[in-house]
């Protein structure tokens, strides 16, 4: 009996909100983020001047690689990686636009249109927040890690595939094929471009490519891809050519504003909205979780990681920018620089705002062949080949999966890809795990008593679940002879849901109704209750045919084969 006490519902209710509190305290800012700053601060700085650099190329690339055009990019990158390095749940992660935010941005342009994108930004980054404020941080550790290969493989050679209409068509920005499939456009590209234009544009993303692997190989912290962009505009510049430059960059960051759309053009971007959030969510949590093993750079809290991510998505929105991510190469950029506070991705969001205020007449005249050499490259350093050759060196249903994933990447759908690969994988786990339930026949043990022939005992062992509960019925109802008394031991059971105790219901109630006693012994009290609950103790003949001790239970069964002969 519970006694109320005068106050106790008032301490209950306090006690809620001290809860409440707690939680909502640990997905906001806090001065406790920037407790090392003062012995980190060299490397911070060092490190946050380094990643502007490395990411303005990138943001300016993924920007068009969207559909959309390099400023708006390249606000993503200020706006976003701003918001999410002081709200984000890593102490390293640099967010802004990705790869594969342009792979799926891309055909949501194509159908709704550019204006489309700075509320479909709002509207994602809303669902992130709310995903975290909820709690759902912890759902990327479901992902299996061949799908998260695969669809990174996948991402790269859409992201690849991509820059084959930027090299090959000379309108410029917006001048995109109507497929919204990365091969197919790239192929229409290559058959309507101008040859002449063609080969303009890859011999300007062949001098990128060239300085980026050249200079980094002198010294990995110098910027090769800026030094190779600087060289293909002045070469731009001084040499009479057909390629098409980025074009005008505002001299400031624009107003902030609300999108202006009717309530009835607000249905049809949910679902756009809804993958661009799911998307931003999975990848900005894998990259926080790799940037934690990166070095050591604290814990990452993945529902505030969420909270900030969402705020990022909103405030690019409303700045008239994308959707944006946690960037793994940027954000690796940043550790290997130095970066251990979130101090260096905002440091890095000011130089790219320094950016846009001094200097962003000369980015204008940058060809946007050079920014697709850029990306080239970039989509083939996502991959590494060791870990391919590791996945599918490892079992035939983990390279399946992850193959199939990056297939359906590229083939089909981001989302879905992610989708049917964690299905694949959850279909080899569950085949695994079925292949070890097993029934196995034992002798009935000590000394042999006359009689024992007339007594099976069958040890149930591993997990008998929906997949393999059939399996185990004809196990053990098929192949049993005619015993006078069947003894199932439960005690290495590992596993149970309700289809393998509807089974073992049956098998108890199929060998009960051919005349053979069942007798059940060890069961385990985390399967007690779903075992009651299904029925398989009331298909038991007797209460008392329930043991704990196999000695009993045998004694017990010795007992009905003596009654049985007389």
């Amino acid at each position: 009996m519970t006694q109320n006490t005068p106050g106790s519902g008032k301490a209950v209710h306090e006690g809620g909100w001290a809860k409440l509190r707690r939680r909502i305290g640990k997905l906001l800012p806090s001065v406790s983020d920037y407790r090392n700053f003062r012995r980190t601060w060299r490397g911070d700085l060092v490190a946050g001047v380094t990643v502007g650099v490395v990411a303005l190329p990138l943001a300016l690339g993924f920007g068009v690689s969207s559909g959309l055009t390099p400023a708006e990019g390249l606000v993503t990158a200020i706006v976003a990686g701003f918001v999410a390095a002081v709200f984000g749940g890593s102490n390293v992660q640099v967010s802004g636009p990705t790869g594969a935010m342009a792979v799926i941005l891309l055909p949501i342009v194509a159908s709704h249109g550019s204006g489309a994108v700075a509320t479909i930004a709002i509207l994602a980054g809303l669902m992130v927040l709310v995903g975290g404020a909820i709690g759902l941080g912890r759902a990327v550790s479901v992902i299996p890690w061949p799908v998260i290969e695969g669809f990174t493989l996948g991402i790269a050679v859409i992201i690849g595939l991509q820059q084959i209409p930027l090299l090959a068509q000379s309108g410029g920005v917006g001048d995109a094929p109507h497929s919204s499939n990365a091969i197919v456009a790239a192929v229409e590209s290559v058959m309507r471009s101008d040859p002449v234009y063609l080969l303009w544009a890859a011999a300007a993303a062949a001098i990128v490519i060239a300085c980026m692997v050249l200079v980094e190989r002198i010294n990995p912290i110098i910027p090769g891809s800026l030094i190779g962009i600087a060289i293909a505009t002045v070469l731009a510049v001084l040499i009479p050519n057909p390629l098409a430059v980025i074009g005008a960059i505002p001299d400031s960051l624009p107003a902030p504003s609300v999108p202006d759309i009717s309530p009835g053009g607000l249905a049809p971007l949910i679902g756009p909205a809804a993958a661009v959030a799911a998307l931003a969510a999975v990848e900005s949590l894998l990259s926080a979780r790799v940037a934690a093993t990166l070095a050591d750079t604290g814990r990452y809290h993945p529902d505030r990681e969420l909270v900030g991510q969402g705020l990022a998505s909103i405030g690019s929105g409303l700045f008239g920018g994308m959707p944006a991510t946690g960037a793994i190469a940027r954000t690796a950029v940043n550790v290997r620089s130095g970066g251990r506070s979130r101090v260096s991705a905002i440091v890095h969001a000011v130089v790219l705002l320094l950016v846009v205020l001094l200097i962003s007449k000369p980015i204008e005249l940058v060809p946007l062949a050079a920014l697709g050499g850029v990306l080239l490259l970039t989509a083939w350093r996502m991959v590494s080949r060791a870990t391919v050759m590791s996945v599918m060196r490892s079992t035939k249903a983990d390279a399946l999966t992850f193959v199939l994933t990056a297939i359906v990447t590229v083939s089909f759908d981001l989302i879905i890809a992610v989708g049917i690969g964690v299905l694949v994988a959850g279909f080899f786990t569950v085949r695994n795990l079925a292949k070890q339930a097993r029934a196995e026949l034992e002798t009935v043990p000590g000394p042999y008593v006359e009689g024992d022939g007339a007594i099976t005992v069958i040890r149930m062992d591993g997990p008998i679940i929906f997949a393999s509960a059939d399996r185990i019925h004809d196990m053990v109802v098929d192949d049993t002879t005619e015993p006078v008394v069947v003894i199932l031991r439960m005690s290495k059971l590992e596993l149970l849901d309700a289809t393998g105790a509807h089974i073992l219901s049956e098998i108890v109630r199929a060998l009960e109704r051919r005349g053979i006693t069942v007798l059940i012994k060890g069961i385990q009290p985390r399967h007690e209750g779903l075992m009651r609950s299904v029925g398989v103790l009331r298909a038991l003949r007797h209460h008392k045919h329930l043991f704990t001790d196999l000695d009993a239970a045998i004694e017990h069964a010795r007992s009905h084969v003596r009654r049985a002969r007389e």
